[in-house]
């Protein structure tokens, strides 16, 4: 869970809240709605306990239209590029070490390399890819607490500035908070929770995956949400309210600073990058075995390239397709607006995957015969309205234009582009369900069913075969 985004999300937080107290609010809805999603993918991965998240969830429940979830998934998968908001981070934090100008091309640059590097590791030397990620794991979660714990010196007055009282009036210049404010700042929020689905879509390979669940996954919410609202608490104590608005994704870099002095703010910025880059490769990880997923149950074209591990026992070509998406997405956007934009543009799409997976819990909560559901661990109705709601709030909020041009996110961008897009890609994945599932198999005489196989792992996963129509 611990990625770039409580190094580069805080300052637009604080700018969209307008005011200290507002935006450690936002934080605190932001771990309360990613707990709730937690329990909710919690209870499906303990029933469900394979690769491959929430399309497996999704085709359990929402079997009609035949196969159009399958379709819309696949969209989704295959035309988001997640890594490229992290490869970014890492290319302005490399830059400020480097005490270089950032600029459109020189970042970006920087981030291909990233994203290229991380896609290369794991897909010519996976075993070392892991170890590398967990190592990088494992400097993220010092980085963090070494916010932390300078920021309780912070808080005694020990930086090196006039300490920025922050705290005083903390709720001045919440009136100046909008609708479309609070939900953008939302999403920065969950984003930096966003990992905690990611263990659900490799669970094949886990030992005793239900039981490293069922403990791993609370125990990370609740440290991880301890140590980001601490981490906030932190900046505040630091940095100006006016450095923090105009520090944009380096405001790890200016509280360094102003805890430590310049010369270890351009050090530490150093390890911060390398903590997003560890993050690139957490991703990376994950949606590769999404592609390859796909391939194996038949639903891409040219299926065998995408499901197979050859020739070095990893998932190249579901990695080699994410890489090559991420990269598209990094460098189209203008400058200033990549960052938020992929941002949002991924968060506002899982918001969508979100209210339908928590209506899914909610149908098979209450029809449990039906579906012989009896998974280990229960999230509650309860807990699954409420993530439900609150991701029907993140999907119809972005569309609420923000009360002044200043409050929009984008520099250049209309503040609902990321929705429309959003809602484009599932539009894309119709299609291609209307051609693989209909189509084309009119046209080849045959007819698209859905097996349960059960593979050489000892795993049981979906696929679909095509049979000839007598």
């Amino acid at each position: 869970m611990i990625g770039t985004g409580i190094f580069a999300t805080p300052s637009s937080i604080y700018s969209l809240s307008g005011s200290v107290g507002l935006a450690l609010f936002i934080w605190v809805a932001g771990m309360l709605i990613a707990a709730a999603g937690m329990a909710v993918y919690l209870e499906f991965g303990t029933g469900l306990p394979r690769n491959g998240g929430e399309k497996n969830y999704l085709e359990f429940v929402y079997r009609r239209p035949k196969f159009l979830v399958t379709g819309l998934y696949a969209g989704y998968v295959i035309l988001l590029g997640w890594a490229g908001s992290n490869s970014v981070v890492f290319g302005e934090y490399i830059l400020h070490a480097a005490n270089v100008e950032v600029g459109r091309w020189n970042q970006r640059g920087i981030g291909l390399a990233c994203v290229t590097t991380a896609f290369l590791i794991h897909g010519l030397a996976l075993k070392w890819g892991l170890r590398l990620q967990n190592l990088l794991g494992t400097i993220k979660l010092l980085i963090l607490l070494l916010i932390v714990f300078s920021g309780f010196a912070a808080l005694a007055g020990h930086v090196k500035i006039d300490p920025p009282h922050n705290f005083d009036d903390a709720f001045a210049g919440t009136e100046n908070a909008s609708a479309y404010g609070v939900v953008t700042a939302l999403y920065s929020v969950i984003w930096s929770y966003i990992g905690y689905s990611n263990a659900n879509y490799a669970m094949s390979e886990m030992r005793n995956p239900v039981r490293t669940l069922r403990l791993a996954a609370p125990t990370a919410i609740a440290i991880v949400g301890v140590l980001y609202m601490l981490a906030n608490i932190a900046y505040f104590a630091a940095v100006p309210k006016a450095e923090i608005a105009s520090s944009g994704r380096i405001l790890a870099a200016s509280f360094f600073r102003n805890v430590f002095g310049p010369r270890a703010e351009r050090a530490l910025s150093v390890f911060v990058a390398l903590s997003a880059f560890g993050n690139v490769l957490s991703v990376i990880f994950s949606q590769g075995r999404l592609v390859q997923e796909l391939g194996r149950e038949g639903i891409l074209p040219f299926s065998r390239v995408w499901a197979s591990n050859w020739p070095f026992d990893a998932p190249f070509m579901g990695l080699a397709e994410h890489w090559l998406v991420s990269v598209v997405i990094m460098l189209a956007p203008p400058p200033g607006d990549a960052y938020n934009f992929i941002l949002n543009l991924i968060s506002y799409p899982l918001s969508i995957i979100n209210v339908f997976v928590a209506i899914a819990l909610l149908w098979v909560s209450t029809h449990r015969a039906q579906y012989d559901w009896h998974p280990p661990v229960r999230a509650t109705i309860p807990v699954t309205a409420f993530f439900l709601l609150s991701n029907l709030y993140l999907v119809f909020a972005p569309y609420a234009p923000p009360d002044t041009p200043e409050q929009n996110q984008y520099k250049s961008l209309p503040y609902w582009l990321h929705g429309v897009v959003g809602w484009g890609i599932f539009a894309a994945g119709g299609l291609y369900w209307l051609v693989w599932a209909h189509i084309l198999p009119r046209l080849g005489n045959y007819a698209l069913e859905k097996r349960v196989v059960k593979a050489e792992d000892g795993w049981t996963r979906n696929v679909f075969v095509k049979v000839p129509r007598s």
